[in-house]
């Protein structure tokens, strides 16, 4: 098992970064504002890292 997070997570969680909303990620990525908070749970959870 890899070491590295998921691409799809680092992607969302870049996105939402960059925009600093969650909405405006979802409109780049093509995906639900739903999907990009799972993706950020996701990358949180396998950093170790509670928000």
């Amino acid at each position: 098992m890899s070491n590295l997070p998921p691409l799809n997570a680092l992607r969302a969680f870049e996105a939402a970064g960059r925009h600093l909303n969650f909405r405006a990620a979802t409109e780049e990525m093509g995906v639900t504002q739903g999907a990009v908070a799972q993706q950020v749970r996701l990358l949180e959870s396998r950093l170790g890292c509670c928000v």
